[in-house]
């Protein structure tokens, strides 16, 4: 007859004492996935026109469909508060497991009163071939979708040159490196300071080499897992311990990346450690 085994007093209460902290951990993760951080961000830029000195960007990334509050009405309240000179947002509106183009719709209608709204697609569009129901609704001549495509702003008597291309998965390419570089090429020239909308963080070389001056990304969800100096765990097309997960990146040539964690969530429906975050960039004079 076997002996059933007792676990001493001391045992027992270590056992109960990390199933509390285990509890507690997720249960502040899953409170933490409800709302998110506001992260303003200064960019100094050399080649930055005088007129634009103090342009204000709020960058809205990887939503998959979230709500922050009724009709995502905390969401819309805090980029009013922000008063954007633009809003872009850079894929990945929708989710293509649980799609639903009228919350996309609806949220880019009503923060389109705040500021022209400018919108690039991921690969979750991609996959659900939205475009035709984002393009050909009935928004507004605030709302412009950036179909590799690029735009003037104009501010003052200068001018800055806005481009958008949309995500690799659109053509089912087996190089997006050589695709993003073809979409490129013909912006390479330093006539205007460009900004670049592109959900692929771990292209960023590409961007580079091509002359880009501020690129605002996502996709990486910040690595879906954050740990202490170290970042994070994964994200799609760069697999673990990902280099481009969130935050700034610079290059030699006076280029920064803006990587958005995003605000929402897709495979993995929990974010450790890494609130959802709407990203405010004010661009200065170097």
């Amino acid at each position: 007859m076997k002996r059933k085994l007792k676990l001493s007093k001391k045992a027992k209460i270590f056992i109960l004492s990390l199933f509390c902290v285990a509890i507690f951990f997720l249960g502040y993760n899953i409170i933490q996935n409800q709302h998110f951080e506001v992260n303003e961000i200064t960019i100094e830029c050399e080649t930055l026109p005088d007129d634009f000195q103090g342009y204000k960007i709020v960058q809205v990334s990887d939503l998959h469909n979230a709500e922050f509050g009724e009709n995502n009405s905390e969401l819309l309240s805090a980029i009013k508060e922000q008063s954007p000179d633009i809003i872009v947002v850079t894929g990945d509106i929708v989710d293509s497991r649980r799609t639903n183009v009228q919350i996309a719709r609806d949220f880019v209608i009503n923060a389109s009163e705040f500021a022209p709204i400018y919108y690039v697609t991921g690969n979750h569009e991609a996959r659900v071939k939205v475009e035709d129901e984002i393009d050909n609704v009935p928004l507004n001549e605030n709302v412009i979708v950036l179909h590799n495509k690029d735009i003037l702003l104009e501010k003052g008597e200068s001018a800055i040159q806005l481009i958008g291309v949309d995500d690799p998965d659109y053509k089912a390419v087996k190089d997006s490196t050589e695709y993003m570089s073809k979409r490129l090429e013909k912006y390479c020239s330093n006539e205007y300071f460009k900004i670049l909308l592109s959900h692929r963080p771990e292209l960023f070389e590409v961007y580079v080499e091509n002359n880009m001056n501020v690129i605002f990304s996502g996709h990486a969800h910040g690595g879906q897992f954050r740990l202490p100096f170290i970042g994070g765990v994964i994200a799609p097309h760069q697999g673990f311990f990902p280099t481009y997960d969130a935050g700034l990146f610079y290059a030699t040539n006076d280029a920064t990346m803006v990587i958005s964690r995003g605000l929402g969530d897709s495979i993995i429906p929990l974010r450790i450690n890494n609130p959802p975050e709407l990203i405010v960039v004010t661009l200065e004079k170097k």
